[in-house]
């Protein structure tokens, strides 16, 4: 028992390390990808032909993206248009139209159910005519800047990506990630309801931690080929360090009592913390136990996309005859994969 805890208690500090330190690479990031592209360059210019080409594309100007650049554009996307148009909006125009139109008015309570229908109209349409477009732009966005980032982060290994077979399994991969990540922050939600409310905020905490330590390593474990099913796999051997791994942003977000607020912090913490786990050594030694927390809603995963989008997959003999070592099964063929 006092070796479990102290393994858990060491696991859970080492997560918390490794996404905190990881941050701090982001400086050497691009200096490293730099140094690593002209070793490449310079492999490849081995005739003097191709130490032409190579010279001609070193006068080019380097308009490929940058770590650094693309986690600015994310700050300042999220934090300086996004973010500070609320704050503008609800703290500053919101309070200095009311005292206007009060000292206007005059009378309390007719100014009272006056500006309770005017902030009503000028929220709604607030809402409506930007948060909600900008919202939804901010998701696109934010996908391909993160998707970059994750990219040159990853190219820094040395390792090469490893491809699936077909798009038809990156799209089933793809459909069945949002689907199982949906049904996860979900069951949460729905743990941080029990009755003694310390507990079930522990266990909902515990939920997001893992949640965001998926989504941080996603990029990395896609990048390697590791499928879904592995992925989860993964988290729940190790659950004590990815607990740690994402405990810093699931405190962090879950400070703003807003919905977008929150999911404005977010966006301009996730490019660090994939960093993080791009640069982070993940324990080889499995912990004492596996924590089934993916069980139930895999499981519901499984059923809703069999029936929705993959049906095809049962009219194949290749799905029937395989076997997965994983206590997670995966709509689309598996093979299995070293865990990363």
């Amino acid at each position: 028992m006092t070796d479990s805890v102290r393994a858990f208690l060491r696991n859970v500090a080492t997560g918390i390390k490794d996404s905190i330190l990881g941050i701090g690479t982001i400086s050497k990031l691009d200096a490293r990808i730099q140094q690593k592209r002209e070793e490449q360059r310079r492999r490849r210019a081995s005739g003097a032909l191709a130490q032409r080409r190579a010279q001609s594309e070193e006068r080019k100007p380097d308009n490929d993206p940058k770590v650094a650049s693309r986690i600015f554009q994310c700050c300042a996307w999220n934090g300086g248009v996004f973010w500070l148009s609320l704050f503008l909006f609800y703290r500053v125009f919101i309070p200095l139209l009311q005292a206007l139109t009060a000292k206007i008015i005059g009378d309390p309570s007719l100014h009272g159910s006056v500006w309770s229908w005017l902030e009503f109209i000028l929220t709604s349409v607030f809402s409506a005519l930007w948060v909600l477009p900008l919202f939804v732009l901010s998701k696109i966005v934010n996908a391909i800047w993160f998707q970059d980032i994750a990219d040159l982060a990853f190219e820094v290994s040395g390792c090469k990506a490893q491809p699936f077979p077909s798009v038809s399994k990156i799209i089933a991969d793809m459909l069945f990630n949002l689907l199982l990540q949906a049904l996860f922050l979900i069951q949460g939600m729905i743990v941080s309801l029990f009755p003694i409310d310390a507990i079930g905020q522990m266990v909902s905490l515990l939920h997001m931690s893992l949640l965001y330590s998926l989504y941080c390593f996603e990029y990395r474990w896609f990048n390697h080929g590791v499928e879904m099913h592995q992925r989860l796999s993964n988290i729940e051997r190790n659950w004590p360090y990815y607990f740690g791994f994402g405990l810093p942003m699931a405190l962090l977000t879950a400070l703003p009592s807003s919905y977008i607020i929150s999911g404005c912090l977010f966006s301009i913490l996730f490019p660090l913390f994939i960093i993080s786990a791009n640069e982070a050594k993940t324990p080889t030694k499995l912990y004492h136990f596996q924590l089934r927390l993916f069980s139930l809603v895999v499981l519901i995963s499984n059923k809703l996309f069999h029936k929705t989008v993959h049906l095809q997959s049962s009219l194949t003999s290749s799905t029937s005859s395989e076997r997965l070592s994983s206590p997670h099964t995966s709509p689309s063929r598996q093979r299995l994969l070293p865990t990363q």
